[in-house]
C-alpha cells in the first residue's frame, strides 16, 4: 500500500542513474521512497540526487541478494530522512562527547583581486605548499593569506598554488568552468573479457563473535555481499563512503593506507565502520609481497587517486584486469579521467567552486560570497554510486563472468547535479528529524555518536558488524 508520504517510481533521477550503472529498467518500481520536508535545502536539487543515488545503491544490493538466493528483487523503501542524515556524516559524528573539525582556518572562500577563490589546506602538506606557493612564512595565519590572496587575480592563484602541488582554485560563474562538465559521463562501466560466470564465494561463518553496534551477531548470510573481499585503496570522503557500504553489505573490506601519507583520524572515525585498516607501504619490497598476496585473493579493488597515480606501482586498471581477469576494479578521481584537469589533486569542495556550483548557492549578503551546498553531497553521492557500481558487477559477474572497470569522478556528478536533475515536486512529508538516524557506539576510538546507514535492505535497518577502529591497526590479512 503506497503511503501519502511516498515519492512513486519511476523518480526521474533515479532512473538516469540505474541506467548509467547498467541497470534493468522494469526493476526501478522496486524502488520507492519515504519523503520529508527540509532535510537538504539548497537552489541545486540535492535532495533529488542524494535520494537517487542511496535508492540505486539500494536497489543493486537488492539485485544482487536476490540473484546469489534465487529469488524474485525485492522491494526497497529509502527514507529521505535518512539520507539527509547520512550525507553530512561528518558533521554528525561526536567522539567522547568532541565534535571533530571538518576543515582547517586555511581552507575556504577568500577574496582575490577579480574575484574568489576556494582553497583546500586540512592536510599539513597541502599547508605548506599554499603558504610556499604565495610566498608567506609557515606560521602565517588566515589574515596573512587573505591579504596575500586579495592582491592577486584569482586564476592566476589557482594556477601558482597547483604548481606547487597546493589547492586552490578560482570560483566560476555557472557556464564558464574550464572543465568540460557537459562530456563528463555519470558513470562508465565497462566489462572486460570473457568467462564463464563467476558465483561468489560461500561466506564466511563468523568466528569472533563481535556484535553489531546494536548487539547483534551479524547475518553472514543473508548480506548480499557477504564473502566478496575488497581491497580499499581510498581517502577522504567518497571512496570510503562506498567501502563503508560494501562493508554494511557484509563484503570483507581491507583499507590500506601508506605509512607515508597522512589521513584525518577523524574523517576515519566517520567512514571506518564495518571495515579493518592496515598501513603498507607499496614502495618497500616486503610491503609490497604482502599486498599482492591480498590482490591475488581480492574480489574487488576500489581506488580514490588521480588518473595515473598508481601506475607506477603496476595498480592501474589495465594492469590489474591483465593480472587478474575478472577482478572488478572501482576508480574514483576528483575532475574526471580526461581532460585538462583530469591529472589534477582535487576535494569535493574546490569541484563546487570550479564548476559553478558554489555560485549558483551564493550567500543572499550583498557582497557575492559563494556559497556551498547543504552537504559535500559530491563526496557523498558519487560515493554510493560507486558502491552501487560494484554491487552492479559483481551480479553481472554472477550472470556472465569477465571482469570489469568502473570509473566515476566528483566532476561527473556535479555535472549531473547542474545539468542533469529536475527538481522534482514535491510530497510534503513530516519534518526531517535527524536524531531518529543517529546512533552510540563504543569502539576503541573511544564513545561514537554516528549517523546511521542509509541503505534500504527488504530486512529492515543494517547495521554494520564492527566499528571503526584505529588507522592502521589491523594485520594485512583477509579474514
Amino acid at each position: 500500500m503506497t503511503r501519502s508520504d511516498d515519492v512513486p517510481p519511476p523518480d526521474a533521477a533515479t532512473a538516469h542513474a540505474w541506467t548509467a550503472l547498467g541497470g534493468d529498467p522494469a526493476l526501478l518500481e522496486r524502488v520507492t521512497y519515504r519523503a520529508v520536508s527540509g532535510g537538504l535545502p539548497a537552489r541545486l536539487p540535492v535532495a533529488e540526487l542524494a535520494r537517487a543515488t542511496v535508492g540505486v545503491c539500494s536497489l543493486a544490493a537488492a539485485e544482487l541478494g536476490a540473484r546469489r538466493s534465487g529469488g524474485a528483487v525485492p522491494a526497497v523503501r529509502v527514507d529521505e530522512g535518512a539520507v539527509a542524515t547520512a550525507f553530512i556524516s561528518e558533521r554528525h559524528l561526536r567522539i567522547d562527547g568532541r565534535r571533530p573539525t571538518n576543515f582547517a582556518p586555511l581552507s575556504g572562500f577568500w577574496r582575490a583581486a577579480d574575484g574568489w577563490v576556494r582553497t583546500h589546506a586540512n592536510y599539513p602538506h597541502h599547508r605548506a605548499r599554499l603558504l610556499t606557493a604565495l610566498g608567506l612564512p609557515a606560521h602565517s595565519g588566515p589574515d596573512e593569506l587573505a591579504a596575500a590572496l586579495a592582491e592577486r587575480p584569482a586564476r592566476a592563484i589557482q594556477e601558482t598554488v597547483y604548481a606547487a602541488g597546493g589547492l586552490a582554485v578560482a570560483v566560476v560563474e555557472p557556464g564558464e568552468s574550464e572543465i568540460p562538465l557537459a562530456g563528463l559521463p555519470l558513470a562508465e562501466c565497462q566489462r572486460i573479457g570473457e568467462g564463464a560466470p563467476r558465483a561468489l564465494p560461500e561466506p564466511p561463518l563468523p568466528t569472533s563473535g563481535v556484535p553489531s553496534p546494536s548487539g547483534v551477531l551479524p547475518a553472514y548470510a543473508m548480506l548480499p555481499a557477504s564473502g566478496v573481499r575488497v581491497l580499499d585503496l581510498t581517502r577522504v570522503i567518497a571512496g570510503p563512503v562506498a567501502t563503508r557500504t560494501l562493508a554494511l553489505l557484509g563484503a570483507d573490506v581491507l583499507r590500506v593506507d601508506s605509512p607515508r601519507l597522512p589521513e584525518d583520524p577523524d574523517a576515519h572515525a566517520d567512514t571506518g565502520f564495518g571495515k579493518r585498516s592496515s598501513a603498507l607501504d607499496l614502495a618497500a619490497p616486503e610491503d609490497r609481497r604482502t599486498f599482492e598476496v591480498l590482490l591475488a585473493d581480492a574480489d574487488v579493488v576500489v581506488t580514490g587517486y588521480r588518473p595515473g597515480a598508481l601506475d607506477r606501482y603496476g595498480l592501474g586498471a589495465d594492469a590489474l584486469l591483465e593480472r587478474r581477469p575478472g577482478l572488478i576494479v572501482a576508480q574514483l578521481c576528483a575532475w574526471g579521467w580526461s581532460g585538462p584537469w583530469a591529472d589534477r589533486r582535487g576535494f569535493d569542495s574546490l569541484v563546487q567552486a570550479a564548476t559553478g556550483i558554489a555560485a549558483i548557492e551564493a550567500k543572499d549578503d550583498g557582497d557575492g560570497h559563494p556559497g556551498v551546498l547543504p552537504a559535500q553531497a559530491l563526496d557523498h553521492g558519487t560515493g554510493y554510486l560507486l558502491a552501487a557500481a560494484v554491487l552492479r558487477a559483481l551480479t553481472e559477474r554472477q550472470d556472465i563472468g569477465g571482469g570489469h572497470h568502473l570509473r566515476l569522478s566528483l566532476a561527473g556528478t556535479a555535472s549531473w547535479l547542474t545539468r542533469g536533475i529536475a527538481p522534482a515536486t514535491s510530497v510534503g512529508g513530516p519534518a526531517h528529524d535527524p536524531a531518529l538516524w543517529l546512533a552510540e557506539t563504543a569502539s576503541d576510538l573511544g564513545a561514537l555518536r554516528h549517523a546511521r546507514s542509509p541503505i534500504a535492505s527488504p530486512d529492515g535497518p543494517l547495521d554494520w558488524a564492527r566499528p571503526p577502529g584505529r588507522l592502521g591497526a589491523d594485520a594485512p590479512r583477509w579474514l
